[in-house]
């Protein structure tokens, strides 16, 4: 059948360009997290980044509003930009955390959490730039929400090991914050996977 109104297919244009703005933002994080060596400009270029994530979801919801047929439902459309721009936005708070709690020397495993938002954030990049072409999104899906799980299992023996070890309590507070920032993060791109999966439930 003649599609008579053709469905907006700017919408994958902006979820690619918030997509590669996350993926962009979490390897930054981690090689911060590997290397603070300039802290204070590396974490400016992670603000500009999340910044830039912000305006594509403006972008994604202006279009919204602006379009009557929409290339899936638009609940889940508004959802998907909500669940891409939380994963950035923590991404950016464990960035700030550094810098508001002095943390010049982060432990590694600070950096092992980040390395899972990154792989996290790669996969869900090729499920959304799958979504258009009705391909395979399901098996990334299933990938985040593995690495979420691996997250859980990182955080819980990176905080059991920080109250054993750490004798500051004042460090420990902070550590312990990042460490959970960073879960955090994972979380919400599990998130974002669920939001993906329904979206491809519904158009099976």
């Amino acid at each position: 059948m003649i599609r008579l109104i053709p469905r907006e297919t700017k919408f994958f244009d902006l979820f690619a360009e918030l997509s590669t703005s996350l993926t962009e933002g979490a390897k930054l994080l981690r090689d911060v997290l590997r290397n603070p060596a300039d802290l204070q400009k590396q974490v400016q270029q992670l603000q500009d980044i999340e910044h830039r994530g912000d305006r594509a979801t403006h972008a994604i919801i202006a279009k919204l509003n602006q379009t009557f047929i929409t290339p899936f439902d638009r609940e889940d459309i508004h959802r998907l930009a909500s669940s891409l721009d939380d994963v950035l936005d923590f991404i950016n708070a464990a960035a700030v955390r550094l810098v508001m709690y002095k943390i010049n020397e982060p432990p590694p495993v600070s950096a092992e959490l980040a390395g899972i938002v990154v792989l996290q954030s790669e996969e869900l990049a090729r499920g959304v730039s799958l979504l258009e072409k009705n391909g395979s999104v399901m098996k990334h899906c299933e990938e985040v929400n593995r690495l979420e799980d691996e997250a859980d299992h990182v955080s819980r023996r990176a905080i059991a090991e920080l109250f054993e070890k750490e004798k500051d309590p004042i460090q420990l507070i902070k550590l312990k914050e990042l460490y959970e920032v960073l879960e955090f993060a994972t979380d919400k791109a599990e998130d974002a996977a669920n939001v993906l999966e329904a979206i491809v439930l519904k158009s099976a």
